[in-house]
């Protein structure tokens, strides 16, 4: 591979980026080169002017708000370009001072060291699911907040239903709510229609998940997902669409530490103090990790739902390594709990190993003419 001559760091914003140059080698000269405006005509025509002075660049910019579209112009016009996950990206603790012009030149220097670490960069049709899949759960945190504020107003007039709540009954009995005033009424109906629309905003964004996802690549890992009890198609795509090709980390361990299921630790010298996970990572993907850790304190069976709702085409090995997980997770939930621990503790710790399956899974389906990946112990 040949060597990069120069590094070049990127201030993205919405409307400028700050442009900055490291020459390779150490004690090689690092200046800031100006501002240029945020469009891809500009951006083309900058990359053109350093590639004439330079035999070999690399630009790097930070993960943010403006997206991936400078990282696939540069990439679509024949340049290196990395993007680069903003938490890691090594800071003085005495330093007070930030503009665009020092943080283009610290990308820079940093690159040239070594010292940035880069992220993975989904193509467009993983941006998409993934858009389409945190719609979905904007939708379902509006359906929550409208069904809690329903709940609350009838409270406030000792309306309380005796059954289990937002079934068809429920939402019959719902309908039939009469209070004494007609203010109160359309208040009262306003609620229900909020509620009512964000279920449907819910249930168009799911079908447009089932439709998208036949030209999804990674559609088989999805699949093959749902063979684990207690993981359904919003969950699978979830994980997949936040996190990626969970084949792509060379261990389970990696990836458990991606998402914040590792133990911490703070110790020094002889003084060892162990602390609870580190909940780095993806919030959103690690309570759907926990949701759907609660099946296993059941005992291991795949039932006529399962049966029923789990894709056809998923390969036996992916079949067998649910199995085996159904088979420790549930062992080892009623170990931990046999040894004094609290259920959250328990539940923490078997969502940390069915994520381990889950890398296993992926990987089966990612190589299925390998031998079957042992599930992870």
């Amino acid at each position: 591979m040949e060597a990069v001559n120069a590094y070049v760091g990127l201030d993205v914003h919405k409307d400028t980026i700050a442009v900055a140059i490291a020459d390779a080698g150490r004690g090689s000269e690092v200046r800031f080169w100006g501002t240029v405006a945020n469009d891809g005509d500009h951006l083309e025509k900058l990359a053109r002017q350093l590639a004439a002075k330079h035999l070999r660049l690399e630009f790097v910019y930070e993960a943010g708000p403006c997206g991936y579209d400078v990282y696939r112009r540069l990439i679509a016009v024949g340049f290196a370009c990395v993007v680069v996950a903003p938490s890691r990206i090594p800071r003085k603790p005495g330093d007070r001072v930030k503009n665009d012009h020092r943080d283009a030149v610290s990308l820079a220097r940093l690159a040239r060291a070594g010292e940035l670490t880069a992220i993975w960069v989904p193509d467009g049709v993983h941006e998409a699911m993934r858009d389409v899949v945190r719609a979905r759960h904007a939708a379902n945190k509006d359906l929550k907040t409208a069904r809690q504020r329903i709940q609350s107003y009838l409270l406030k007039y000792h309306m309380i239903y005796p059954g289990k709540a937002w079934t068809g009954r429920h939402l019959v009995w719902l309908a039939n709510r009469r209070f004494e005033h007609a203010a109160q009424q359309i208040a009262f109906q306003g609620y229900v229609n909020g509620m009512e629309q964000a279920a449907a905003r819910r249930s168009d964004v799911e079908a447009q998940i089932r439709q998208l996802l036949p030209e999804w690549s990674l559609a088989g890992v999805v699949d093959g997902l749902q063979s684990l009890r207690g993981v359904a198609l919003i969950v699978a795509v979830s994980v997949v669409a936040e996190v990626g090709d969970l084949a792509r980390f060379d261990s389970p361990k990696q990836l458990m530490a991606f998402l914040g299921l590792v133990p911490g630790e703070h110790s020094s010298g002889r003084t060892i103090r162990p602390r609870g996970i580190t909940k780095t990572g993806n919030v959103g993907v690690r309570r759907l990790l926990f949701e759907a850790a609660w099946s296993y304190r059941q005992t291991p069976k795949v039932g006529a739902y399962k049966r029923q709702h789990m894709p056809k085409d998923i390969p036996q090995a992916a079949k067998d390594i649910a199995w085996k997980a159904q088979q420790r997770l549930c062992k080892r939930y009623r170990q931990l709990l046999g040894r004094g621990k609290k259920p959250q503790v328990a539940i923490t710790a078997v969502a940390r190993e069915l994520l381990g399956f889950m890398w296993a899974i992926a990987g089966v389906i990612a190589a299925p003419s390998r031998p079957t990946v042992a599930a992870p112990v």
